[in-house]
Parts: structure tokens; sequence; C-alpha cells
């Protein structure tokens, strides 16, 4: 029997690459990658070839000719500007109403939500009965109801339109309501908005750089919104002028002048997709704050914390960890589900992309622009949902 010497150590017997396990692991990744690029480049030859047999070919050279088509609303636009531009305007369009409706829906869900564990009886049941109602009609009947029987319908006629508080006018051609407007003032006071948040960033780190240092918890968005808000303030007196001024709907002969004008189209869509999804979403919230442990409620009540404190500093931090990843689904099914709006007369970029494809016969590189760009709005959602899930998640040691 061999003795080792003192130190050396006991040499283990050599894997082969075939049995080694972290080899395999890499390999079987290469393969898989390699088996989708082999698809992709199939599918891609086979459209090509089938493209050069029908006399076609895959160019973008159209967007830069005339789009020749009105649309109503939007970014400022003129028939005589190209397809590109166009087609930017429904991107634009869709992302409005994609921000909009998240936030209403996030504010929907989240009271619904919060109701549906009511103590009061009918206000649970009528919370219960919204999400059951809502969730149970397709979305496309919805946004008929609102579109049709709402606006086109139920509202009044431009001359007996409904004045709301703003002076907010509601009619059958839409919503009029007031809007500021830039003067030669607002230059000066750009200025002074840029140091401010140049100062509101300094303070926020410096701040957050403070609480860590010494293990505290604290707010240090607050102080930087703080000091962005009397930067502006002070800015706002100090310019030549007033830098803002509202500008505020008149009617006139046949419609209304002034303000900022949402079409029914746009109000139908923005309602019909935010009481839809907020349906959904108050469901999450409900589940998350379920799921918050029952000595966590008693705790902070033999603290003597009310209710609503109870629910905003305890149950709802802890119930985030639950609800957003859940929450991001919705977000993207709203933004995808907003393609509808072509059923309605609204501007997106399905319609736009549509039309344009309608003038141009180029119907695959319109596809992979519409799939591009609903592609990019659904990462970048993901990636700030996916962030913010990372910055309230259990750090465990």
């Amino acid at each position: 029997m061999r003795l080792r010497p003192k130190g050396e150590r006991r040499r283990s017997p050599s894997i082969p690459l075939w049995r080694d396990i972290r080899v395999l692991r890499v390999a079987s990744q290469i393969l898989f990658l390699a088996a989708i690029a082999a698809g992709v480049w199939w599918l891609m030859n086979n459209l090509t070839t089938n493209l050069e047999e029908s006399g076609l070919s895959i160019g973008f050279r159209f967007l830069k000719d005339t789009a020749g088509f009105p649309i109503s609303e939007g970014i400022p636009y003129e028939p005589t500007d190209a397809n590109g531009y166009a087609f930017l305007v429904g991107v634009v369009n869709t992302v409005r109403v994609a921000v909009i409706g998240i936030i209403l829906a996030t504010i929907i869900g989240t009271f619904v939500g919060i109701a549906r564990l009511s103590g009061n009886w009918l206000v649970r049941k009528l919370a219960s009965l919204y999400v059951e109602t809502v969730r149970n009609i397709p979305l496309l009947v919805q946004l008929f109801f609102w579109y049709f029987a709402v606006m086109l319908t139920a509202l009044p006629l431009v001359q007996d339109a409904i004045r709301l508080p703003g002076p907010i006018y509601l009619s059958r051609r839409g919503l009029y309501l007031p809007w500021p407007q830039m003067t030669a003032a607002f230059g000066t006071w750009s200025w002074f908005l840029l140091g401010g948040g140049g100062l509101a960033v300094a303070i926020y780190l410096l701040r957050r750089m403070q609480l860590r240092r010494a293990d505290r918890p604290g707010f240090p968005l607050g102080w930087a919104l703080l000091a962005l808000l009397a930067t502006a303030v002070a800015g706002w007196f100090l310019a030549p002028g007033n830098p803002l001024v509202l500008d505020v709907p008149v009617l006139k002969r046949f419609n209304f002048e002034g303000g900022m004008w949402l079409s029914t189209s746009f109000s139908a869509l923005v309602i019909g997709l935010a009481t839809y999804t907020g349906a959904f979403i108050a469901e999450i919230v409900r589940a998350g704050i379920v799921a918050v442990g029952k000595p966590q409620n008693e705790a902070a009540k033999a603290l003597g914390l009310r209710r609503s404190l109870v629910l905003r500093l305890v149950v709802l931090p802890q119930a985030l960890r639950v609800i957003i990843p859940p929450l991001t689904s919705q977000y993207l099914n709203l933004t995808k589900n907003s393609s509808l709006a072509i059923l309605i007369g609204y501007y997106d970029l399905v319609n736009v992309g549509t039309t344009i494809f309608n003038q141009t016969g180029r119907a695959v590189e319109m596809i992979l622009l519409i799939m591009g760009s609903y592609l990019t709005m659904s990462l970048l959602t993901s990636l700030m949902m996916n962030w913010y899930n990372r910055r309230i998640r259990l750090v465990e040691r």
C-alpha cells in the first residue's frame, strides 16, 4: 500500500467530456440555439424564395412615400407626410392609450380589490358584482357597448354638451378639456426645471447614501420631489411672465375650439380597457392582500394602528411581492388588447399599419413593423416591472 506524502492532493479520476455534466449543459444549450437559428434561417429563406417567385421583394423604401390619408388625432400630422411618420403617429397613439389605460386600470383594480375584502356587506357585494360581470363579458363586446351605446347614443350633441367642472365638455364628438399652452417665458422656466431635476437627483442619491450608512428606513424620493417643486415654483416667479397659460375650450358655431380634444373612439377604448383589465387586477390585489398572514395584521393592530394605516404601511408593502408578477401580465395584455381599436375607428398602430398596407401592398413589411412595435413595448414594460419587482423582493440572509 503506497502512502501519499504529506501535503499531496488526491487526484480525482478524469471524467470523459461526453460524460461531464458541465460540458453536456453547455453543449445542449448550444445545440438548442443552433436549432432555433436554423429554424429562423429556414423560414426567412422560404419567405424570400416565395416572394422572388411572385416577383416581390422585401424593402422598406415605401416608408418614404407620401401617406396620402388623414389621421384625425395624435401628434401633428398632414396627409402629405411620409408613411413612416404616419406609422409613428399610430405608435404614439397606441402608447398613449396603453399608458393612460394602465394608470386607470391600476387605480380601479386597487380600490376594487380592497373593496372585495371590506367589512361593509354592500361594498363587498358591489365589488364582487363588478368583477364577476366585467371579467365574463368579452372585451370586444364591452368596447362596442362603450362606443356605440354610450358615446354615440347616450351623450348629447355638441350644442348641448355636458359641462363638467374644469370646465370640461362631454358630447358625442368626444371630450374637450383645458390644456396648458407654452408661452415665450417657457424657455427661461425650462432652465429652472432642468436645474431642479439635477438638484433632485443629487439630493436623492445623497439622502439614500445617508440612510444606508445609518441603516435606517426613509423616503429619499420625497426630498428629491420637494427640491424639484421648490425650484420650479421659484423659476415660475422669476421668469418674465407666465410660462404656461390655460387654453380653455370655447363653443363656436358648430364645434369647440381651444383646449384638448379626446375623440369618442379614444375615450371608449381607454374606458373599456381600464374597466376590463381593472377587474382582473382587482382579483390580483385581493389575492396579494389575503396572502399576507393574519399575524401581521394582528401585530399592527396591537401597536394601535388604524385599519387604513395597517393596510398602507404593513399589508400592501408585503402584498406587492405577490401582486407584481401577475400584474405585469395584465399590463402586457392591456397593451396588446389595444389592437382592437381598429374596430371602433381609433388610429392606433394596427389601424394605421393596415391602411398603409392596403395602399402599398407591403404586407410582410407592415406585419414585421407591427410585431416589432408591440414586442418593443412589451419588453420595455416587462423590464420596468421586473426592475421594480427586484427592488421590493424579500432579501434573505
